[in-house]
C-alpha cells in the first residue's frame, strides 16, 4: 500500500479541475493521483489522458457522500486526501503529511490552514478563517491531540477544519468513511464521529491549501436553499442545549458572507 494518494472528485466540467491536477503533480514528494466521477464526460476523460491519471466512474445518481466514499475506496494508500476539484494544494502538502505521520504513527487525520481565493485572486484578511484558526488551536498541541475532548474542542463552536485539506488514515479508519446523512455538514459530522476513534488529529497551522470560493460551489448552493443552516443547527444540537444553539446560529450565519 502506498503512503498517500490524492483522489480527486470531479463533478461535471469544472474550469478549475486542471489547475487542481497541476498542483497535485507539482508536489515535492509524489503521490498517486486518481480521478473519480459520477458525471463522466469527454472533458474529464481528456484531462485524465493528458495528465496520465486513471479515471474511475461511479454509476448512479451523484451524491456527495457516495462520491466521496467511492473516491476513498478507489485510493489504494494508507492516507487518502479527497481532493476538491476547485482547490489548489501547496507543493509541500504531502511532505508535511508524511513528516507528521512518521512522528505520530497514530495520526488518523492530517489537516491545516487555508487561504481563500475569490475571482482567481488571493483574498486578503478573512475574519472567518481567523476565527477558525483560533478554534483549531487545541489541535496544534500534538502531544494531547489524541484525546477525544481535544479533537472535539475544534468542532463544538462550528467546523473549524477545512474538509479538502484533510487526509484520512485508511488503515485505521477503514471503510466506509462517510456515513452521515448530511449534504453540507457531511464533513463536520464525520470529523465529530472520528474524534471518538483512537488516534490523533494533527493540524499544521499554515496555509496548505488555496480554497476557491465561486458561484457554482456546492457550499453556495446549500446556503441558497437553507440546507446549510438546517444541518448546522442539527449539528450544534448534538453538542449544546437548544437556547445555546440559537445564539451560536445567530453568529454562525454571519460566516455565510464569506461566500458573497
Amino acid at each position: 500500500m502506498k503512503p498517500h494518494a490524492f483522489a480527486i472528485c470531479a463533478y461535471k466540467d469544472s474550469p478549475y479541475l486542471e489547475s487542481c491536477i497541476r498542483s497535485l503533480k507539482a508536489q515535492t514528494i509524489k503521490s498517486d493521483i486518481l480521478l473519480c466521477t459520477s458525471t463522466p464526460s469527454p472533458f474529464i476523460t481528456e484531462l485524465g489522458v493528458k495528465h496520465g491519471i486513471p479515471i474511475y466512474v461511479r454509476h448512479g445518481e451523484s451524491s456527495i457522500r457516495d462520491d466521496w466514499n467511492f473516491a476513498y475506496h478507489k485510493a489504494d494508500a494508507r492516507f487518502v486526501t479527497i481532493a476538491h476539484q476547485d482547490d489548489l494544494y501547496q507543493k509541500d502538502y504531502v511532505k508535511k503529511l508524511l513528516e507528521f505521520e512518521k512522528k505520530y504513527p497514530d495520526m488518523t487525520v492530517f489537516t491545516g490552514g487555508y487561504a481563500v481565493v475569490k475571482e482567481d485572486k488571493l483574498s486578503g484578511f478573512e475574519a472567518v478563517e481567523f476565527i477558525k484558526r483560533i478554534l483549531r488551536l487545541p489541535l496544534r498541541f500534538h502531544g494531547i491531540s489524541h484525546l477525544s475532548w481535544v479533537k472535539k474542542s475544534a468542532l463544538i463552536f462550528g467546523n473549524s477544519i477545512c474538509c479538502p485539506a484533510c487526509a484520512y488514515n485508511k488503515e485505521i479508519l477503514g471503510e466506509p468513511l462517510f456515513t452521515s446523512p448530511y449534504r453540507f455538514a457531511l464533513d463536520w459530522d464525520t470529523l465529530y464521529k472520528l474524534a471518538d476513534v483512537s488516534g490523533r488529529f494533527i493540524c499544521v497551522e499554515r496555509p496548505i491549501l488555496f480554497y476557491r470560493v465561486h458561484e457554482e460551489a456546492t457550499t453556495k448552493a446549500c446556503i441558497a436553499d437553507n440546507s446549510r443552516a438546517k444541518e448546522e443547527a442539527e449539528m450544534f444540537l448534538k453538542m449544546w442545549p437548544e437556547p445555546a444553539v440559537k445564539v451560536l446560529m445567530h453568529f454562525y450565519r454571519k460566516a455565510y458572507k464569506e461566500y458573497d
